[in-house]
């Protein structure tokens, strides 16, 4: 062979490796094969009492939310309400969701610079999570307000590994185990778990831990970024969200991995992939929840009810 002949032909080498080798960064393949296998070893285990992705098929598909242009993102449900909350980030504000996607109302937010992250506590109590200074915001939503400011209100700051628009991006309060848990974007990625929160606010004690949390004997959190994740408390199972891999992971209660949803056009009924999913949140029937920027609503359900949602009625 020539040299000539030489050259092409490591022209053409590279033409098939490169994309190849493209392709297992961006989309993290190799973790995603061991969770993918994880699945399938899980399903005889799981399918009828873990929250299992793979049983949930999409019924309102990439509804625009009326009113809400551009910014939405983060999302939690209140169970005393029936309802859903998202923030939006510029300009500042709160906006409450039906579980059908209708905006019933939204809040101008005073005292909070980048929202991205809400989740539910009881009563009327959140949390909002600010990206970039990385301040976790405790805040109440009274039924009837039609303004908020976080101005003087509690709050915590983990101002660690500060990249500017890569800070906090999820939040999520589990009720069971009293603690907070709070998802970092990326550089690095990292999910955080905060105790001793109630006590901290109610004035009786002051023990604020602060835990990185990891899975359980795997290769670590293999998404390109975190943009969400929800506790869901029948089952101590978390969701974790990412934008960039366009997929949702579930872990069990000792961090081991569950099951997955791509989101992908095709999989899951889905039309065309979610563009930007940025938030994840479960209802008190089971149903699943998504929120993808600028302002697209997502609804996924079971088809056939798991033991946990017997149990509760449901």
């Amino acid at each position: 062979m020539d040299r000539r002949s030489r050259k092409w032909w490591w022209v053409l080498a590279l033409g098939i490796v490169l994309p190849g080798a493209v392709a297992v960064w961006k989309y993290q393949l190799v973790g995603l094969a061991y969770h993918w296998a994880q699945t399938l070893r899980n399903e005889a285990r799981w399918s009828a009492d873990g929250i299992w992705l793979p049983a949930y098929r999409v019924t309102q598909d990439a509804l625009p939310l009326e009113g809400i242009a551009d910014n939405a993102s983060g999302l939690t449900y209140n169970p005393h309400t029936g309802t859903l909350f998202t923030v939006i980030n510029k300009p500042p504000a709160v906006a409450e969701l039906s579980r059908e996607g209708r905006v019933l109302r939204q809040l101008p937010l005073k005292g909070v610079v980048d929202p991205e992250g809400i989740t539910h506590m009881h009563d009327d109590l959140f949390v909002l999570a600010e990206e970039r200074s990385q301040q976790l915001i405790v805040l109440r939503i009274a039924q009837d307000a039609t303004e908020l400011d976080a101005q003087g209100a509690p709050r915590l700051g983990l101002a660690v590994d500060l990249s500017g628009n890569l800070g906090f991006e999820g939040v999520s309060w589990d009720q069971e185990r009293q603690r907070l848990l709070v998802a970092k974007e990326k550089s690095p990625l990292r999910i955080f778990e905060i105790t001793g929160l109630p006590e901290a606010l109610a004035g009786s004690r002051f023990d604020v831990q602060i835990r990185e949390w990891l899975e359980s004997r795997s290769p670590g959190l293999f998404m390109r970024d975190l943009s969400s994740l929800t506790l869901h408390e029948p089952t101590g199972h978390m969701l974790v969200l990412s934008d960039e891999s366009k997929l949702v992971v579930e872990y069990d209660a000792e961090g081991e991995p569950v099951s997955l949803m791509p989101l992908w056009r095709g999989r899951h009924g889905l039309a065309r992939s979610v563009p930007q999913p940025e938030g994840i949140a479960l209802d008190d029937q089971g149903a699943l929840y998504l929120l993808s920027e600028p302002n697209l609503f997502y609804r996924f359900e079971r088809r056939e009810p798991a033991s946990w949602m017997k149990a509760a009625g449901n």
